[in-house]
């Protein structure tokens, strides 16, 4: 069997059909923002629905959990050598937690990574190196290949549409 190609010919034939496409966008683009606007008005409405018949069922869940820690942490002894309590609808325990703070001053932070480097803690410090890409381009294409890297230029096609120019309709025909 002869391979067949196929050809598609342009569904656009002249500037005024490419203006005419650049319309429909502004068009559709108008109304899509319109569907969106609209989805997230009900959006809102429908998170405000929830909060409102939430809110009491998560005041009463916060207000016993804070009645249950009180009488557990009052009647710690009674759990004995155990951390923990089994009942029939769940369990209460105490757990040895650990945190660790690390101060938000700049000067203390270089200070303990210097204690950090100074004992071969180098597995305490998270060191994250990237590359600027915008940097780099400042420095030309000589540079950047000569560093490893690929400069790479082309003329992309872009498009701008102008909405103000368009008028709304309810119904766009589209």
């Amino acid at each position: 069997m002869a391979r067949k190609r196929i050809t598609e010919t342009p569904a656009i034939k002249s500037w005024e059909e490419v203006d005419t496409a650049l319309r429909e966008i502004a068009e559709a683009e108008l109304e899509l923002g319109d569907i969106e606007a609209e989805m997230n008005r009900q959006i809102i409405g429908a998170k405000k629905v929830a909060e409102q018949e939430s809110k009491p069922l998560s005041d009463r869940i916060s207000k016993l959990e804070r009645d249950i820690k009180e009488y557990v942490t009052d009647h710690r002894e009674e759990l004995g050598k155990a951390k923990s309590k089994p009942l029939n609808f769940g369990e209460v325990s105490f757990r040895l937690s650990t945190s660790i703070s690390i101060p938000k001053a700049k000067e203390k932070v270089a200070e303990i990574i210097r204690r950090l480097k100074a004992r071969h803690m180098t597995d305490c410090i998270i060191v994250e190196e990237k590359i600027s890409k915008d940097a780099l381009r400042k420095y030309g294409e000589d540079t950047v290949n000569a560093v490893g890297a690929t400069w790479k230029q082309k003329d992309e096609f872009g498009y701008e549409i102008f909405k103000d120019k368009v008028e709304r309709t309810s119904s766009s025909g589209i």
